[in-house]
């Protein structure tokens, strides 16, 4: 059985010493109503200011409020 997880953002697999968040998204269209989750690093990469999960939730809070990133 595969528990490969997958970032959200990036979209590269979240690795078992990795430490990720999860987002809970419940979606009305389906059927059983039970909700999905999205996950996204936490940790920094080499290079990047941002986790992935600070970027989705500064893109999120500038959607919010009306800017264009």
């Amino acid at each position: 059985m595969n528990h490969t997880r997958e970032c959200a953002y990036c979209g590269l697999p979240i690795d078992a010493d990795q430490r990720w968040v999860r987002e809970k998204i419940y979606e009305p269209a389906l059927v059983d109503g039970a909700p999905n989750y999205r996950r996204y690093h936490v940790e920094v990469f080499d290079g990047q200011e941002l986790s992935c999960w600070e970027k989705y939730r500064m893109e999120t809070e500038l959607h919010r409020i009306g800017y264009a990133a």
